[in-house]
């Protein structure tokens, strides 16, 4: 197709699309004249995948490419790939800088601990532990209950969750597909999980409070 359809088809504007190809988010269409190119479904999902990242997930450009990059490396494995990707992917709020260091290392004990009940590996330099090991420490700091045995429902039940996104995945059955689909996933998925939880509160809330 030429950049007209994949315009009409995606729903993305020419002079957007052109910005992705600058940028490096989309790869280049099969060039077919000075001025022209081709592109194909290849770059339909591509592109879709990129506008998921960039206004649902907010995911800045810089690691929108970075996260692209992974997807596209056949030089490694593929599970390294899949890590690389939602690694580089936004992961929680802000991080807590207000604690002192015993705090901190309170933080580290539990989110380790927690991690080793659930039979989870450890890996310190995982982004999502260091926003899980600052989310505690806020919570050390302000004495809201956060031990092992209150944090271990909340895992038990991500450990159920990323049985079924894990399954979900394998069902493409093309490896850079999988990656792409594990990508979105993180990124779309999120929000429903909160507004799913949110909702859950609202309606557990008025069981247990509301009147009769």
């Amino acid at each position: 197709m030429r950049l007209a359809e994949l315009s009409e088809r995606s729903g993305v504007p020419i002079p957007t699309i052109k910005y992705y190809l600058r940028e490096e988010l989309l790869p280049p269409g099969r060039r077919v004249s000075a001025t022209q190119a081709e592109y194909d479904e290849e770059h339909l999902r591509r592109l879709r995948l990129v506008r998921a990242l960039l206004q649902l997930g907010r995911v800045p450009v810089a690691t929108a490419r970075e996260v692209l990059a992974a997807v596209a490396d056949e030089s490694v494995d593929q599970l390294s790939r899949l890590g690389t990707a939602v690694a580089a992917l936004p992961s929680g709020g802000p991080r807590d800088t207000d604690g002192d260091e015993a705090t901190a290392r309170e933080a580290e004990r539990t989110a380790e601990e927690l991690q080793r009940r659930l039979g989870w590996r450890v890996v310190p330099e995982n982004p999502a532990h260091l926003t899980l090991v600052s989310a505690l420490s806020a919570l050390l700091r302000l004495g809201y209950p956060c031990d092992v045995s209150q944090l271990l429902p909340y895992g038990r039940l991500a450990g159920d969750l990323a049985a079924h996104e894990v399954a979900l995945i394998g069902e493409f059955e093309a490896p850079t597909t999988q990656l792409e689909a594990a990508v979105a996933l993180t990124v779309l998925y999120e929000p429903v999980l909160l507004s799913l939880r949110r909702l859950a509160q609202a309606e557990e809330a008025s069981r247990r409070f509301g009147g009769e």
